[in-house]
């Protein structure tokens, strides 16, 4: 057992339902069996992995037992240190069905993450998948439902909301039941940058350009879209989670409120400045946390440096990016971002303890085991 809780707020699985409804869909997103049952099948995510020039094993990705199996995650867990894990569904969760489909299938999937979670004695917690294609009193009865689930810590959310990205009007509603219900967003991206912008010679480098800088960009824009309309403004104690360390927030915030503060389309506030009554600096000191999936030291200390080391928060993104040797045990992913956080704090062993687990177990009121 560790002697200081571990917990890891950024990790994902497919269950059951979510695989049957994928298995049921012949369009993005699906899921593709191979001829060779032996071979896993391939999760064709978006556009691009649905090109029928490819050979079947060349598209998407291939989807394993580690993307489903609860006793894989738990062994996972073990193997790393990992007290608890807070599990969410992956992206592309539930943006992509009917309006009279999502309710149904949300209320699904998360009864079985809850289900889960209530055998893992505290090993394991989630936060729960919102059917955002569906109107909006069917979006906020969801939420209220959630709090009768004791292990639902909070919601994952796409950066399009309703379609139209997160400072859309429509999504007021969303903002004031997530706000009453004291639920954490995890704010994580799916859709990238147009491709156009990785040039002709993308394919040339599989996913790195989208996965490195399409979904850190992504998120940076989703969350100052969000800031900018207002919305903490309208909603000051709303809770967000930022995935991998906040996209490029910590680098640019700075420019961002430069930017604001000289756009002569915003009118004076009444606090003298332009753009939002809340300052973005204000925001993410009281309403932001972000994750320590970033790979390295320097990321993790930007992260601390624009939201405080109270409000970083260790994660993995088990089951993506597993060991590169087969049969290896040890996942290079989850120890070079443990080593990441460990190194930005150096001789402050009490901050490092704190987003290893301390943060996690004070926001969302975690049952932890252990001695720290």
């Amino acid at each position: 057992m560790a002697t200081t809780p571990v917990v890891d707020i950024h990790t994902h699985i497919y269950p059951t339902t979510y695989l049957t409804l994928l298995r049921s869909r012949t369009k993005v997103p699906y899921l593709l069996d191979l001829p060779d049952k032996m071979a896993p099948p391939r999760l064709i995510i978006l556009p691009s992995d649905d090109d029928p020039a490819l050979p079947a094993h060349q598209r998407g990705r291939p989807i394993d037992s580690s993307y489903s199996s609860i006793n894989q995650k738990l062994d996972f867990m073990k193997t790393h240190g990992i007290t608890t894990s807070v599990i969410s569904l992956a992206n592309p969760w539930l943006d992509f069905l009917s309006p009279e489909e999502g309710p149904q299938w949300a209320a699904k999937v998360n009864n079985e993450l809850e289900d889960i979670c209530s055998t893992s004695q505290n090993s394991l917690y989630a936060f729960a998948t919102l059917p955002l294609s569906a109107s909006s009193s069917r979006i906020t009865g969801e939420i209220h439902r959630l709090q009768s689930l004791a292990h639902m810590r909070g919601i994952i959310l796409g950066t399009t909301g309703l379609s139209q990205g997160l400072d859309d009007p429509a999504l007021e509603p969303v903002w004031s039941a997530l706000e009453s219900a004291k639920l954490l967003i995890f704010l994580h991206p799916h859709y990238g940058l147009p491709s156009s912008v990785y040039g002709p010679r993308a394919s040339e480098y599989g996913h790195v350009l989208p996965l490195s800088l399409g979904f850190p960009m992504e998120t940076t824009i989703a969350f100052t879209r969000m800031w900018l309309s207002g919305v903490f403004d309208r909603h000051p104690k709303l809770k967000v989670l930022i995935a991998h360390a906040g996209g490029t927030v910590p680098f640019l915030s700075g420019r961002i409120n430069s930017c604001v503060q000289h756009e002569r389309h915003f009118p004076e506030n009444e606090g003298g400045g332009r753009g939002p009554k809340r300052g973005l600096k204000e925001v993410l000191r009281e309403n932001v946390w972000l994750d320590a999936v970033v790979y390295s030291p320097t990321g993790v200390r930007a992260a601390v440096e624009v939201v405080g080391k109270d409000r970083v928060l260790f994660g993995t993104d088990h089951p993506f990016f597993p060991p590169l040797d087969e049969g290896k045990e040890e996942w290079m992913s989850v120890e070079t971002n443990i080593q990441a956080v460990k190194d930005a704090f150096g001789e402050d062993k009490q901050g490092a303890t704190k987003v290893l687990g301390g943060n996690a177990i004070e926001l969302l009121g975690l049952d932890v085991a252990g001695d720290g």
